[in-house]
């Protein structure tokens, strides 16, 4: 049985709990529930908590602070799963263009054709 390492399957200890950065949830109590002030964090291993609900978090993806607003099916992810450190461009070059571009013309109608003037005797 061949184990990836490198993703997050394996949890942490349930004697441990999840990881929460305390001065995270520090700032938090600090603010009023209905205020939209914006908490930067770096810590994206954080686990997201019922207190963090109805917050917006910027976090940090290596370039900057994407805000992300906290909704109760967040609880139990990490900060990081919704900060994207990629940027997905497209896949194909060329043809893929060319399709998205038939694409687009194909919703519109086409142009009529300009009327002929008579022709002159």
């Amino acid at each position: 049985m061949i184990f990836d390492l490198c993703s997050n399957d394996m949890s942490r200890s349930l004697k441990k709990g999840p990881y929460v950065n305390p001065r995270i949830i520090n700032k938090l109590k600090n603010l009023k529930p209905g205020d939209k002030t914006i908490i930067k964090v770096w810590d994206r291993a954080c686990t997201i908590t019922p207190e963090m609900v109805g917050f917006t978090l910027g976090v940090h993806n290596g370039r900057q602070h994407v805000p992300v607003y906290m909704v109760e099916n967040m609880v139990g992810h990490r900060l990081g799963e919704f900060a994207l450190t990629r940027k997905f461009v497209s896949h194909g070059g060329k043809i893929a263009k060319a399709e998205a571009a038939e694409a687009a013309n194909a919703g519109k109608p086409a142009a009529a054709p300009a009327a002929k003037a008579p022709a002159k005797k």
